[in-house]
């Protein structure tokens, strides 16, 4: 029996001309959840993420609390949906036929909580056998690669091992359902709730995969007690 555990990056720069590192906050909170780690005894024996800066930073500031150097192994199969790529293409299909969602466009994608909204309907288009836009990477694409990450993942670090794969929101929730035997119609419930430096954990052994908690933040939410601010943030 090996662990697996799968942490969202820390608190990316939305609104910033570059959104892809962490802000200040997701710094702490990747930092935090390096110590909490490291204080429970979980030594890591091999780190991966995918290629996006702001799972980079989180994995170095992560890693940075372990008792012992640790690898870290970069694969862009473990990046994030392409939530820009899919606005910017599927938007123009779908606001003829969704009127909120053209007034949240005409509104402009300025507060997070409205992007979220557009990114929620233009996933669950995605993930439909409705889209056929040969001009994203498609669905089966996605799903198929994070499936084969983790397999190449668990085939090469095998037995009795405690991995660490820090990733994004949309990979997690893809791979929480793969793992539940769930299909893409069912992807975004996962998706949505999934906290900044939250951890799931997963136990595997040969190809066999179970859940065994989803989305913890309860240590960001007693260290940031501890500190006197909240650590706690879905974007």
């Amino acid at each position: 029996m090996a662990t697996l555990y799968l942490i969202r990056h820390g608190q990316a720069s939305f609104g910033a001309d570059d959104y892809d590192k962490l802000s200040d906050l997701g710094c702490r909170q990747a930092s935090a959840m390096g110590r909490y780690l490291a204080d429970n005894g979980i030594h890591l024996d091999a780190a991966y993420s995918g290629d996006l800066l702001r799972q980079r930073e989180t994995t170095q500031l992560a890693l940075a609390s372990q008792p012992r150097e640790v690898s870290h192994r970069i694969d862009a199969r473990f990046n994030e949906v392409r939530n820009d790529e899919q606005v910017e293409h599927l938007v123009p299909q779908l606001v003829d036929s969704n009127p909120r969602l053209k007034a949240l466009m005409d509104k402009g994608l300025s507060d997070s909580k409205d992007y979220q909204k557009v990114i929620e309907a233009v996933f669950n288009h995605w993930v439909s056998p409705a889209c056929q836009h040969p001009g994203i990477q498609s669905w089966a694409d996605y799903s198929g690669g994070v499936r084969a990450a983790l397999r190449d993942l668990m085939a090469e670090q095998g037995a009795g091992k405690t991995v660490a794969v820090f990733t994004s929101g949309g990979t997690i929730a893809t791979a929480v359902a793969q793992v539940l035997g769930l299909g893409g119609e069912h992807t975004y419930r996962f998706y949505e709730p999934i906290f900044n430096c939250s951890v799931t954990q997963l136990f595997y052994s040969g190809d066999k995969v179970s859940l065994s908690y989803f989305n913890d933040r309860s240590f960001l939410q007693m260290m940031g007690r501890e500190a006197g601010e909240n650590l706690v943030t879905y974007r």
